[in-house]
């Protein structure tokens, strides 16, 4: 007997709602379940209620689908006043009839708790909302209030379920906000097992430093990303930051990109960096790090290119006046808005919101090279695996935009050639490595290419000058002599 042939059914995507939210359409493979209920449960001021209204505003904007917001906390004056710090207009939405927001006042001394109790009231109210405006999406904010009054268990989880079939019904994509209870995911414990999406949002302080994680505990239906992601709460809203968000699939684009440096532009084959790769510097100090990178500026910025530079030790005048005494003006540049600096101390805040800052700032200047210098102060802002999340963040975004990038990071003199310190050598394309170097009792600044991934460079030591004619590298190498250099 023949035995039957198994047939396999193609998979169908679950459809979804984007979110609009940076990075969270990414972990989440399209957005939430579309006409489907979310839960979104966290503690006090995780960003619950910003979050569905994100989602709701833009739903309105980008995807032209109307959203209603049901308050039972705040009244649509206190929630219009709250978001507009971030540039969310709710009252042009409302009278496009985009948006509703309906806040329903809840006191618990005047339920009367029945074993008729039942949520018709609100069904009735909330459906006449969505056909006015044909709204495809909904929020309820938070549901605590609702349920509030009912200590019975039984009546608790019968209209639970009530209310998320009936959300099922009207096809809505909805989201329904809740308070993290003590070892569940909500205060009443039911709410994460009917809802067919569930995201928790939590906000911690670890050494004094604030952080706020996502994460999605479960999805029915689709793929996810499962980890902890950060998040933060930005003068544009939230933004989720994944760092397996890129699958190793950007453009790369072709050509090279002078170091500023004519003899170490020979050491790169002669042309210099790939344009988009990532450059790393590393050394002790004093040995010529923001000298080399404002070198590589200052060419970029004579070619017509924009620049963004990250300076985390010094200000901006400072790295001016410094760099004139090697003859390197860049405030020209800064005149004609080549070049743009943003200085900060890394212990200001977190992590996270310095990847914030330098993603807004990056889609806000559109730059063609970025210098982050240097990035190991972030050293003590996190672990070792918290910090090298944060640089492959960056080195993703950078490479997915086709920017090349320029990182100086500070080595020890007890550290070796292989050792960066923080831990993102493998991550790099081209590696230069500055280093002291004593001979005949005089100090001497050597120089030499470590790596450089897809072309061919020198493997030689050279040592080089700093003086008030530019950066002077020797054509010879320091095995055991001094270096000549051009007359100098």
């Amino acid at each position: 007997m023949t035995p039957a042939k198994q047939t396999k059914l193609q998979p169908k995507p679950l459809p979804k709602s984007p979110t609009g939210i940076p990075g969270m359409d990414e972990i989440t493979s399209g957005g939430l379940p579309k006409g489907r209920p979310t839960l979104i449960a966290g503690s006090a001021g995780c960003g619950k209620t910003l979050f569905a209204m994100e989602f709701l505003v833009n739903g309105a904007i980008q995807y032209d689908e109307p959203g209603v917001f049901v308050a039972f906390e705040e009244n649509a004056e206190e929630l219009t006043q709250n978001v507009t710090s971030l540039g969310f207009d709710l009252n042009d939405l409302i009278k496009r009839k985009k948006l509703i927001i309906d806040y329903v006042r809840i006191e618990r001394s005047e339920i009367a708790e029945t074993g008729e109790y039942n949520l018709d009231g609100l069904f009735i109210r909330l459906g006449y909302a969505i056909d006015r405006i044909g709204a495809k999406r909904v929020v309820m904010d938070t549901i605590e209030v609702l349920f509030a009054a009912l200590p019975n268990q039984g009546i608790l989880r019968a209209e639970l379920h009530r209310l998320f079939r009936w959300l099922k019904s009207k096809g809505v994509t909805a989201i329904v906000t809740g308070e993290r209870g003590e070892g569940t995911v909500t205060r009443f414990g039911l709410e994460e097992y009917v809802a067919d999406c569930v995201i928790l949002l939590d906000h911690r302080v670890t050494e004094q430093v604030s952080t706020r994680r996502l994460r999605i505990v479960k999805y029915r239906g689709s793929l996810h990303g499962t980890n902890e992601y950060p998040f933060l709460i930005g003068k544009n809203g939230i933004s989720v930051l994944p760092i397996t968000s890129l699958g190793l699939e950007h453009k790369v684009p072709s050509g090279r990109v002078s170091t500023g440096n004519k003899e170490l532009d020979n050491m790169l084959d002669g042309r210099g960096f790939h344009r988009g790769s990532s450059i790393l510097l590393t050394g002790t100090a004093g040995t010529g790090k923001t000298s080399l990178a404002a070198a590589f500026v200052d060419a970029a910025c004579w070619r017509g290119e924009r620049c963004l530079y990250f300076a985390f030790e010094e200000s901006p005048s400072q790295i001016i006046r410094n760099m004139r005494s090697i003859g390197i003006d860049l405030a020209p540049h800064v005149k004609k808005g080549l070049l743009q600096f943003h200085a900060a101390r890394p212990t200001i805040y977190g992590l996270e919101m310095h990847l914030v800052t330098m993603y807004d700032l990056i889609n806000e200047h559109q730059p063609d090279i970025v210098v982050l210098d240097p990035i190991t102060d972030f050293g003590g802002m996190g672990n070792s695996t918290e910090i090298k999340a944060a640089i492959t963040r960056i080195i993703d975004l950078l490479k997915s935009k086709q920017i090349t990038g320029l990182f100086t990071s500070y080595t020890t003199e007890g550290d070796g050639i292989d050792q960066s310190v923080v831990g993102v050598s493998s991550l790099i394309d081209a590696w230069v490595s500055l280093r002291n170097l004593e001979n005949n009792g005089e100090r001497h600044r050597g120089l030499f290419v470590l790596k450089s991934r897809g072309m061919a460079h020198s493997n030689q030591i050279r040592s080089f000058q700093l003086t008030d004619d530019g950066i002077k590298i020797g054509k010879m190498d320091l095995a055991g002599r001094r270096s000549a250099l051009s007359e100098s």
